[in-house]
Parts: C-alpha cells; structure tokens; sequence
C-alpha cells in the first residue's frame, strides 16, 4: 500500500471491476468523462447487486458523488463494492472508484457513491431479496458477505 492509500485508508470493499481509461472516454478538456466513471461504478455495483439478490437487479438511486481527483487516459480504474444493508427488495451498495496512475503506478481515490439496487422479477417488478439463510455463503464473493 503506497502513502497516498495509507492517508486515504485504502479501497473499501472487495475489487469487482478494473478497466483502462482510454482516449474514446475523454471529455472536450482530455479528461475521462465523468459520465464513464459512473457508468463503470454502476456496473460494479450491479454485479455486486446481482451476485447477492440471485437474479436481475436495477439501479434506482445514486446518493451523492464529488469527484475528487480525474482520471486520465491510461489510468487503470479500479471499482470496489460492498454492499451495506439489505431490505426487503432493495440494497444499498457502497462503491468507490480508485485510478492507478499511469507511469506512476500511484493509486489515488477518485470518488465514491451509495447505489441503490431493487432486485426485480421477470416482469420488472420487486420480488424479494433472499435472505442469508437462503443463500449459501459459501457461494457468495466478498464484497456481499456478512452485511
């Protein structure tokens, strides 16, 4: 863990998604888009969601996101999730986005989110989340045991 993880305390969460930033995700400033960077922290979070609701899974809300640092092109993004509390229908995920510096290798925190998922049936309507009991723990990644 480098110094700039250590003062941030470190990704919370387990990794679920790491991708490289390229020049087709650039914003008109030749920074990554902002709107990539949620798309991909969605997309974490879903999987997450997934994983742990045993079937389909839509995002409802995002709760607030300051960008703290950008991303640039070459940047490794790297997604950790963990889910914080589940209700009866929904789920609430915690999941930040770390950028691995280029030539540096530095990794610094570029912004977190709580995502909001309700898991859906066939026909997109609410159905119940397993409970633990019904779900083998053994079966589930890191990022959504013990909640």
């Amino acid at each position: 863990m480098n110094a700039t993880q250590q003062a941030a305390g470190g990704p919370k969460g387990a990794l679920t998604v790491r991708v490289v930033a390229m020049p087709a995700d650039t914003n008109a400033n030749g920074d990554i888009f902002g709107g990539w960077v949620l798309s991909q922290m969605d997309m974490a979070g879903g999987i997450a969601s997934v994983e742990r609701a045993c079937g389909r899974v839509v995002t409802i809300k995002v709760d607030t996101m300051i960008f703290i640092r950008p991303v640039r092109v070459g940047d490794v993004l790297s997604v950790y999730t963990e889910v914080e509390s589940i209700g009866r229908t929904s789920m609430k995920v915690h999941v930040e986005a770390w950028a691995t510096r280029f030539i540096t290798h530095l990794q610094e925190k570029v912004t977190d989110a709580t995502f909001t998922f309700v898991a859906i049936d066939d026909h997109g309507r609410p159905r119940p989340i397993p409970s633990d009991d019904d779900v083998s723990g053994d079966a589930l990644p890191s990022s959504v045991k013990s909640v």
